[in-house]
């Protein structure tokens, strides 16, 4: 059972051409609301001969932010259509997952939202299927509310093939759960995870500094996904605003060697 250590990065030349220098094998694309798909197509052929080049591997490739549900309860064509297109590119890149969202529509009730939840959902793994790519849902809150327990429960159970994107930062900081009771319950779901390192003093927010310097007991959350089974990606996010430029690529630096310590190479 092995992890793979890798970060998430701009999709270009120059940036898995920084990864590679650090030793890392695994990249992530977060390609969000907004971005042009265009663009990203065009680049395919340019990011495979850098793949080649230093022997990377695009381990996850994902949308945050962008509506799927409307107003009505109708699922939006645009949604749908940049679903699939990112799946189709998911495919090309040789990336295994793709992590979305669903945004939470306020004029409806719950039961008609989970009902549109489950509709893109379903169709989303159904098409990430006939492409050999694992769809998951991001847990954090950026225009999506399918994040927690009491959700995943209904979702996951009504969307076979449906997965996890996790992130304990999520857990921690949106809806202050148990982010090892998470891993736990729904560890046999989780197709990609994150680390990013959060600090809370207080019951207050403080940061988010490199995992290995924030409050996060990583040393419990990898024997935790040894012990559920996760052998996927484990996807660094630098994510703050205290730990930028020499000083946030010394951050990278350290997590690197906290997180690669804690890793079985087998």
């Amino acid at each position: 059972m092995t992890m793979k250590l890798g970060i998430i990065a701009d999709p270009d030349v120059q940036s898995a051409e920084w990864a590679a220098g650090k030793g890392l094998h695994y990249l992530e694309y977060c390609y969000n609301v907004g971005a042009d798909l265009d663009l990203l197509e065009a680049r395919i052929p340019e990011l495979k001969r850098v793949y080649a080049d230093h022997d990377l591997h695009l381990g996850a490739l994902g949308r945050w932010g962008e509506d799927k549900v409307g107003p009505d309860g109708e699922l939006l064509e645009e949604g749908r259509c940049n679903t699939r297109r990112l799946i189709d590119i998911a495919a090309a890149l040789g990336a295994p997952v793709f992590n979305t969202g669903v945004n939470y529509v306020r004029e409806l009730t719950y039961l008609d939202n989970l009902n549109a939840a489950v509709r893109f959902l379903r169709e989303a793994v159904a098409y990430g299927e006939t492409k050999g790519v694992k769809v998951a849902v991001y847990n954090c809150d950026w225009n999506n509310w399918i994040r927690e327990p009491s959700v995943w429960r209904i979702v996951l159970e009504a969307v076979p093939g449906l997965g996890i994107k996790f992130d304990p930062s999520h857990c921690i900081n949106v809806h202050h759960g148990d982010c090892l009771a998470e891993i736990r319950e729904f560890g046999s779901k989780i197709f990609h995870f994150h680390v990013k390192g959060t600090l809370n003093v207080a019951g207050e927010h403080v940061d988010d500094p490199p995992a290995g310097l924030d409050g996060t007991n990583w040393n419990a959350v990898l024997g935790l996904l040894y012990a559920v089974g996760y052998d996927g990606m484990l996807s660094i996010e630098p994510h703050s605003d205290t730990w930028k430029g020499a000083m946030g690529d010394w951050g990278v630096d350290f997590t690197i060697d906290y997180i690669s310590k804690l890793l079985y190479k087998g």
